[in-house]
């Protein structure tokens, strides 16, 4: 154990991202303590009061979040709920002078996104920041510093892909009439990654097409299970997004970075881990079966670096600002692939009001 002091902090929400949170709060953040854990589904109350791990750490378990976040002591919340509550729970957080690591994105609105980098201002204090976890993974770090080192000259283009197992059990077509669309919660990854890799370049213009291949029940919520985006930069730049909800062979995300002399990699043949298996069938090998799998250790990295920043005081490991930018350009995406129509912006990344409210083509 750490000798450094511990931040207490609390986890609300309590589906499978929450109780892996909390998972790897306990056994990979020695300076984190969990003393409690929130959720409204009766279902995950009784469990969560029946865990003996949790009874073993002394955890708390609440139904209100309001009770949760006004108990004496706490220090910090990791916000792991559904995005239509990811900023209305911030918020009240912060209005409780908490420290917090909100998943992505902050909110489907763009005004909400706003109140909390606003709030966040107004208490420079704490640190607030919105988990975006492939900044943390050890291959992307990786392909970042080769790209800031000019092993491939001037980055000009990234692919990236985010592809999702094939869901039959109809969590995902539950989930998606919260998340906001396919474009703001499959492709947000692939955008921050691409502003990360790209030193920050801003939108000139967004277009994507979509459609439905396994879960025809989504068109009731306007939205598709495979997609593409394409934005030009200005300068010059560009990128390339293809996202899926229905991949028959595991979690498939990857990215592609080229440069003006070469190109980078990352993940484009996935793999569970080194081992090959060479039979009468072929040469194959396993695919992780979703992202915990791959990002699994990013996001204990995600987690110890947040609470360094609070023991340390230094600023959190991503600017609030730049998750907004991130949502400008998937709302973008979104609109893009509803209307049918390409979005615009100006040199100073405004999006030209024109291109605001155009009818859906789905």
């Amino acid at each position: 154990m750490s000798s450094r002091q511990q931040i207490s902090i609390a986890v609300v929400g309590l589906g499978r991202m929450g109780k892996r949170h909390v998972h790897t709060l306990l056994h990979r953040v020695s300076n984190a303590k969990v003393v409690a854990v929130c959720t409204t589904d009766p279902k995950e109350i009784a469990w969560a009061k029946s865990n003996a791990e949790y009874q073993s750490y002394g955890i708390q378990v609440f139904d209100d979040y309001q009770t949760m976040i006004s108990m004496p002591g706490l220090q910090a919340i990791w916000v792991s709920t559904s995005t239509d509550v990811h900023a209305s729970q911030t918020l009240a957080a912060v209005e409780k002078d908490l420290h917090v690591l909100c998943e992505k994105p902050l909110s489907t609105a763009l005004d909400e996104c706003q109140k909390v980098i606003d709030a966040a201002k107004a208490k420079p204090h704490l640190k607030v920041m919105a988990g975006f976890s492939r900044r943390f993974d050890a291959s992307y770090r990786d392909a970042a510093n080769k790209v800031k080192d000019n092993v491939v000259g001037t980055p000009f283009l990234v692919r990236s892909q985010t592809g999702d197992l094939l869901d039959n059990t109809g969590f995902f077509v539950r989930y998606a009439k919260k998340n906001g669309g396919i474009m703001v919660d499959c492709a947000i990854h692939d955008i921050d990654l691409t502003l990360w890799l790209l030193s920050d370049p801003v939108p000139k213009a967004c277009w994507g097409v979509g459609s439905l291949q396994h879960h025809p029940e989504l068109a009731e919520v306007r939205d598709v299970d495979n997609a593409l985006g394409v934005v030009e930069f200005w300068g010059g730049k560009m990128a390339h997004y293809y996202c899926s909800r229905t991949q028959a062979v595991g979690h498939d995300v990857c990215t592609e970075i080229t440069g003006t002399a070469g190109k980078i990699s990352v993940n484009v043949v996935p793999r569970v881990n080194n081992v090959v298996i060479s039979d009468k069938i072929g040469v194959r090998h396993q695919v992780q079966e979703e992202y915990w799998q791959r990002f699994e250790y990013a996001f204990a990295t995600e987690a110890n670096e947040f609470i360094d920043s609070i023991l340390d005081d230094k600023p959190v490991p991503l600017p609030l600002e730049g998750g907004m930018k991130v949502m400008v350009i998937a709302r973008a995406l979104q609109d893009a692939l509803l209307t049918g129509k390409v979005i615009r912006f100006d040199e100073q990344g405004k999006r030209f009001e024109e291109d605001r409210g155009n009818k859906s083509r789905l």
